[in-house]
């Protein structure tokens, strides 16, 4: 069976990295943009992140510009940014498509493990559902992600176990990362 470490991706300097560097960890891959409207979760992640490494967290933070042009700038501008706004010490990837054609095939898997489900309920939600739609009608079914600050729960042997949209709490995300991480 697949899982996350048959994947190898690119780090923000174009260099080949095989996510199997990661084996026995619990990982957070997150799909982010620095003009977003949840860019705030850097506070939350930089914490767990910091709280959290030493027991085996690794985040893993893939730029994407897909949703809204919100990660218009090359990787030392969105780097330099996270770095300076909010102290992130936890990897930054190269920047990637999510959904569509060039979709990153780490993305399409991820999704394909643990498919959309929704925002949730409120009125927040419901826009925000109403935005992405619009958005991603472009990518069809190759529409993976719906929008910026989509998480992913990696257990230490490579499989997906959860998957978090935007709209879910920070704590609520902690809480699944501390419990997976024993």
């Amino acid at each position: 069976m697949k899982n996350v470490y048959d994947f190898t991706v690119k780090d923000r300097n174009d260099k080949d990295v095989s996510l199997s560097e990661y084996k026995g960890k619990v990982l957070l891959i997150v799909n982010t943009a620095t003009g977003c409207g949840f860019t705030p979760h850097y506070d939350p992640l930089e914490a767990m992140y910091r709280d959290l490494r030493d027991k085996g967290l690794e985040i893993l933070d893939f730029p994407c510009n897909q949703f809204a042009n919100q990660a218009p700038g090359d990787a030392e501008e969105i780097y330099s940014f996270c770095k300076m706004k909010f102290g992130t010490e936890f990897p930054q990837f190269a920047k990637i498509d999510v959904n569509g054609e060039t979709a990153d095939p780490l993305f399409a898997f991820l999704a394909s493990e643990k498919p959309f489900e929704g925002f949730g309920k409120g009125l927040k939600n419901a826009a925000l559902n109403k935005f992405a739609d619009m958005n991603n009608k472009k990518f069809g079914d190759k529409a993976y992600i719906k929008w910026n600050f989509t998480k992913f729960l990696i257990g230490r042997d490579g499989t997906v176990v959860a998957r978090f949209e935007p709209t879910t709490d920070m704590e609520e995300v902690r809480k699944a990362v501390e419990q997976l991480l024993g």
